[in-house]
């Protein structure tokens, strides 16, 4: 089962609780009842609806977070391609132009002058990842590519009159090998 079915057969069957609920509320409200009974069992439903919202919150906190895509930010990988990349007005300097497909590529990027924004763009022009690039700040951004080809890094973030020029490019080769 596909997850949007899933997520729509899980709302049905919370439609189909509350509903079950306002029957019996309706059902019940034609009788007379205790103030002091009602009142406890009121305070006993707010605590279990309570309680199961934390449960549910916590599993759908869990279920979403767990296959977080950001990679740990402070641990350098073992086997990753290093490319230090510097944004200066109005280039992209790479410290490498060249990188192998399946091999995770991590670039270390910063900026010499102002802010940036380092995009990085496949062949189809799809934009696959993307991170900003600040003065004193190194952020660290980790990539796996699955297809060989040559991509494109542009400049995301208005960095003055040459900003629409502001690109590089870098090509994705096959392991040894492999042929695309």
């Amino acid at each position: 089962m596909i997850r949007q079915d899933e997520v729509w057969l899980i709302s049905l069957i919370g439609m189909g609780l509350v509903a079950v609920v306002f029957i019996y509320v309706v059902a019940m409200s034609g009788k007379p009842a205790d103030a002091t009974r009602v009142q406890k069992k009121a305070y006993a439903i707010r605590r279990w609806w309570f309680i199961a919202l934390l449960v549910f919150g916590a599993g759908v906190t869990y279920a979403t977070l767990r296959p977080f895509p950001i990679p740990q930010q402070y641990t350098q990988s073992a086997d990753a391609q290093i490319v230090d990349a510097v944004g200066h007005q109005w280039v992209w300097q790479l410290s490498r132009y060249q990188v192998t497909a399946g091999t995770p590529v991590e670039f270390h990027v910063t900026s010499a002058d102002v802010n940036h924004g380092f995009a990085i763009y496949a062949p189809d022009d799809r934009i696959v990842a993307q991170t900003q690039a600040m003065p004193g700040y190194t952020n660290r951004l980790v990539y796996t590519f699955t297809q060989p080809g040559t991509y494109r890094v542009l400049c995301l973030e208005y960095c003055g009159l040459a900003h629409h020029g502001m690109m590089s490019a870098f090509v994705v080769v096959a392991p040894k090998g492999r042929t695309p």
